[in-house]
Order: C-alpha cells, then sequence, then structure tokens
C-alpha cells in the first residue's frame, strides 16, 4: 500500500514536471517569436527613415521647382496683361482682311457661276453639235443603203420582166403607154400584186353557204360593235371617276397640307422658342405628284432644308412635323421610341412640354420608350422590366401621381 502510493506521487510529480517542460518551452517559442518580430520592426523603421529621408530631399527639391515657376508665371501674366491691347489690334487687322476676303469670295463666286454656266451652255452645244454629225452620218449611210438596194431591185426586176414577159423594161413601158413620174411606187404595186394574187389563191371552189356565213358574220360583228360601245361607255366612266377622285384627293391634300403647313410652323416656333418653318411642294405643280421639302429657320440661322441641321435640330423638327399631322388627323395612340436620344436636357424639356400640350389638346395616348431621366419624371406611369433573380424577368410599373400623392 505505502508503495502504490509513493508511485502515485511519483507519477503526479513526473506530471507536474511535464507540464513545467511545457510551459516553458511554450515561453521560449513567444520570447523567440517577439525577438524576430523586434527585428522585423527595427529593419523596417530603418527602411521606412531612409523613405522619409528621400521624400524630404524630392520636398526641397519640388520647393525649389515651385519657386521657379513662380517666378516664370510673374513673367508670364505681366506679360499676358499687356496681351489684350495687343490681341484687339490683331483682331481689328484680322476683321478688316476677313472683310476684305470675303468681298474677294462673293466676287470670285459670281466668276464661277458665270464660268460654270459658260461651260455648261458649251457642252450642250457640243453634244447637239455631236448629235447633228451623227444625224447626218446615219442619213448619208441610209442613202448609201437605199441607193445599193434601188441597184439590186432595178437588176431583179429586169430579170423578172424578161423572164415572165420575154421583154425589155423599156418595151414593157412602151406597150402599158403609162407615164412613169405618175405611177406608184413600186413596193406598192409589188404588194398590190401579191394581194391580187392571194384573193384569186384564196377564192378556191364556190361556197354554197357564202349567204349563210355572210349573216352569222354580220351578226357577230353586230354584237362586238355592241360590246364596243359598252367598252367605250365602261372607259369613259371609269376615266371620269378617276378625274373626280383625283380632283377631290388634290383638294383634301392642298386642305391637309395647309393645316399641317400652319400647325409645323407654330410647333416649330414653340420648340425652338423662335424661328420659323414651313413646307414645301417640289418637282411637279400635281400635288399628287409632287414631292415634300422642309424648309426651317432656327433662331439665329440662316434659312436652310432638314439635311443640313444639327442631329438635335432635326430630332425637334421631325417631332414638331409628327404633332402637326396628328393635330390634323390625331390617332388613337402614338409610339415615340428613343426621340430624346439626341436632345440635351434644355431640348429634352421642350418636348416634354410640348407632349403635355398635345395631351391637352388631342386624345391620343403617348407611348415613351426613353432611357432619359427627365423624359420619365414628367410621365404620369412608367413599365419597366426587372431581373428580381437570375434569369427571371418580371415586368413592372408605377403610377407617378399615385406616388407622389403617396409621398405628400
Amino acid at each position: 500500500q505505502k508503495l502504490r502510493v509513493e508511485a502515485e506521487e511519483t507519477k503526479n510529480g513526473v506530471e507536474e514536471a511535464r507540464k513545467n517542460l511545457v510551459a516553458c518551452r511554450s515561453a521560449l517559442e513567444a520570447l523567440k517569436r517577439q525577438g524576430e518580430a523586434r527585428e522585423r520592426r527595427l529593419a523596417e523603421m530603418a527602411a521606412l527613415r531612409g523613405t522619409w529621408k528621400e521624400r524630404l530631399k524630392n520636398a526641397r527639391s519640388r520647393v525649389s521647382e515651385l519657386a521657379d515657376r513662380r517666378a516664370s508665371s510673374e513673367a508670364e501674366l505681366e506679360e499676358a496683361r499687356g496681351a489684350p491691347g495687343r490681341i484687339a489690334a490683331e483682331r481689328n487687322t484680322l476683321s478688316n482682311e476677313l472683310d476684305a476676303a470675303e468681298g474677294s469670295r462673293r466676287i470670285a463666286a459670281d466668276a464661277l457661276a458665270e464660268a460654270e454656266t459658260d461651260e455648261r451652255r458649251a457642252k450642250e452645244e457640243e453634244r447637239e453639235a455631236e448629235r447633228r454629225a451623227s444625224e447626218a452620218r446615219e442619213r448619208r449611210a441610209a442613202s448609201d443603203a437605199r441607193v445599193e438596194a434601188a441597184r439590186e431591185a432595178l437588176a431583179v426586176a429586169e430579170e423578172r420582166i424578161l423572164e415572165e414577159q420575154q421583154t425589155t423594161p423599156a418595151a414593157l413601158l412602151e406597150s402599158l403607154d403609162a407615164d412613169p413620174e405618175k405611177m406608184p411606187p413600186a413596193d406598192r404595186i409589188e404588194a398590190e400584186v401579191i394581194r391580187l394574187r392571194r384573193s384569186r389563191d384564196a377564192l378556191g371552189a364556190v361556197n354554197l353557204r357564202a349567204e349563210e356565213d355572210a349573216r352569222e358574220v354580220e351578226e357577230e360583228h353586230g354584237s362586238l360593235v355592241a360590246e364596243k360601245t359598252d367598252l367605250e361607255e365602261a372607259i369613259r366612266k371609269l376615266r371620269s371617276g378617276i378625274s373626280s377622285l383625283n380632283k377631290e384627293g388634290r383638294e383634301r391634300l392642298l386642305a391637309a397640307f395647309d393645316q399641317v403647313n400652319s400647325n409645323f410652323a407654330a410647333l416649330f416656333k414653340h420648340l425652338f422658342g423662335g424661328g420659323k418653318a414651313r413646307l414645301a411642294m417640289v418637282e411637279s405643280d400635281d400635288p399628287l405628284d409632287a414631292g415634300l421639302e422642309i424648309l426651317c429657320q432656327p433662331p439665329g440661322k440662316k434659312l436652310s432644308t432638314l439635311s443640313l441641321l444639327s442631329g438635335g435640330e432635326q430630332t425637334l423638327t421631325a417631332i414638331a412635323l409628327i404633332f402637326a399631322v396628328f393635330l390634323v388627323n390625331p390617332a388613337p395612340i402614338c409610339v415615340l421610341d428613343e426621340v430624346d436620344a439626341p436632345l440635351d436636357d434644355a431640348n429634352v424639356v421642350r418636348f416634354c412640354d410640348l407632349l403635355d400640350e398635345m395631351c391637352r389638346r388631342t386624345e391620343t395616348r403617348f407611348l415613351i420608350i426613353t432611357h432619359h431621366a427627365v423624359t420619365m419624371s414628367r410621365m404620369d406611369r412608367l413599365f419597366g422590366v426587372t431581373m428580381g433573380e437570375q434569369g427571371v424577368s418580371q415586368l413592372v410599373s408605377v403610377d407617378l401621381k399615385v406616388a407622389e400623392s403617396l409621398v405628400a
């Protein structure tokens, strides 16, 4: 029993010694790590000290450079103070030179236009001379061909007279006792002979049903004449109807054109805050065949066609024209797709103001496809597509008036 107790005590002592050994080793490892950390910190501080010395050196160099730049800027400022006078003198000189150059340009432009006119006239005369020369050559070639053909026809006629009548052309003419100057052309005589021969050959045997055939032909001829009369009357009525439709179409087109032109001028002035615009029919006096030209003059610019305006001006002009047509013949729905894309914020506000005016004046519902925040803020209701989770789209809508009342 005593040995067992001593063994237990010895075992506990060994266990305590082992724990002390582990604790000593842990403390030793901690001391080693602290020493290594201090060494790394000392190295970092040494490197940082070198960095700050380098930055101090650079700062002193930068201060010197800024002092030099300040002196240079002060010198440039002194020089710039005298620049307005020189610029004004140069501007006056350039203005005088520009006026002189503009006068020279106008003179040169007039001379160029006159020279181009002379050139076109000379080219037209040259083409006319070439055309006449070509026609003369063609007439000469045709005359030569006719002479050659006449010679060949004369030789063939002599051979036929000799073959069929066993005589010469002179003897045949004398036996006929006819005046060659009063005789019809040879081709007509030849055609008449062929016709008579064919008529003779076509007679063939005597037809006993000739009278019955003649009656049938007369009846058929009568029915054909009646059908022709009906067709002519139908054609006359159809042409009369087309004429009346064209007349009514021209009247309606001119009336609608005047209304659209008036609305277009007013809407253009409203969108641009001034200026003027109009529509003109070109290329034909008939309204049904004429083309349409858009002439517009924004404030501060010359009167020009639509193609000479900028992208935003073209967009505003097109919007004014579309709405001018809607005022004459409103539609239930109007879809405008990204019409405000080329416009800046100020012009987008003008577009939205005009859209509000169109909503008040017409019963048209406008659907606007846009990404512009200003346009969306002026709408009554917004529709959009959102993706709450990957691959699942959802259509959402917001009534701005209801939302505004809820916020208020």
